[in-house]
């Protein structure tokens, strides 16, 4: 259980004296999806507040809608149990 929570096995034993169990850690993928959502989150805010001042125009987004489309085809295709 102490390899599958990644955790030191001092760590581990630090949450169940607390009285928490330790989760397992998430697979490696998990991380990277989550770098990729924040520098996407980013871009998305750029983009709005580019938008908001005028700079862009919303009929310029569509490749951005087919984009933000992709990753969320990617996030449920992670997010779905592994059978």
């Amino acid at each position: 259980k102490v390899k599958r929570s990644g955790l030191s096995r001092e760590a581990y034993l630090r949450h169940l004296v607390n009285g928490l169990e330790p989760q397992d850690a998430p697979p490696p993928d998990y991380y990277a999806m989550m770098r990729e959502l924040h520098g996407i989150g980013n871009n998305l805010n750029q983009l709005t507040r580019a938008v908001n001042a005028g700079f862009v125009r919303a009929v310029d987004l569509g490749e951005t809608k087919r984009e933000v489309q992709k990753v969320w085809q990617s996030l449920n295709s992670f997010l779905q149990p592994a059978r």
